[in-house]
């Protein structure tokens, strides 16, 4: 193959992954909003650039289209919560940065129905089937996720280590998912900074005296520093 022919066919796979992307991030917007059950391809390929069987094509079928929907949400939740904490130092600072990335994602309405997993979860917890395999799955890695910072912020004693990593987390992530309900729900403005303080009140009980002030400066810094990106 000749470097012309090889350029445009990679112009036309990446045009192709591009439309999809395009298609997915609309996907994502219509079920946050309306459900992952309402989304299908004829009401996709009505909003999209993308023709019904174009999106035939691309996904199969409607079970195949939300599971990739669901891929995308991930990987956007990715960007907007997990690589900035990730930033953070290790220990109580990123523990904090995981929970204080996740309210201000949810407040901001990254996907415009709320927190898309939230949504998710409350849809398809009584459902069997892949769909809620996946979301359960997914939901797991990130409770996980806060209990590996929680165990990683006890190595660096920050946090007292007679407590428990999976309890934490499961308050954590239960006072999370209910400021989004209570905002999406009864437009509770105060809501993620009522869950905000709740846990960071919960942190501060198992934080030794004389990291207490640091995990608050931390706190500062990094809100601080988000507001002055978005300037």
């Amino acid at each position: 193959m000749n470097p012309t022919k090889k350029q445009k066919l990679d112009g036309r796979h990446q045009r192709g992954e591009r439309t999809r992307r395009q298609v997915l991030d609309l996907a994502v917007d219509l079920a946050s909003a309306e459900g992952l059950e309402g989304l299908s391809i004829g009401k996709l390929a009505a909003k999209s650039v993308m023709s019904k069987s174009g999106l035939f094509a691309s996904f199969g079928s409607k079970e195949e289209l939300q599971l990739a929907t669901i891929e995308r949400a991930r990987q956007i939740f990715i960007d907007a919560v997990v690589r900035e904490a990730l930033m953070a130092p290790r220990g109580l600072p990123r523990l904090w940065a995981f929970c204080d990335s996740w309210l201000d994602y949810a407040a901001r309405k990254v996907f415009r129905g709320g927190c898309f997993f939230a949504a998710a979860s409350a849809e398809f917890d009584g459902r069997p089937g892949p769909i809620r395999d996946r979301i359960a799955a997914l939901m797991k890695e990130w409770i996980d996720t806060l209990a590996v910072a929680v165990r990683k912020a006890q190595e660096a004693g920050h946090l007292q280590m007679d407590a428990d990593p999976a309890q934490l987390a499961f308050e954590i992530h239960s006072l999370s998912m209910g400021a989004n309900w209570a905002h999406q729900l009864h437009g509770d403005s105060e809501a993620f900074d009522r869950a905000r303080r709740a846990i960071h009140q919960r942190l501060s009980a198992l934080t030794p005296a004389k990291v207490t002030l640091a995990a608050d400066r931390s706190r500062r810094r990094t809100r601080r520093g988000r507001a002055e990106a978005r300037s």
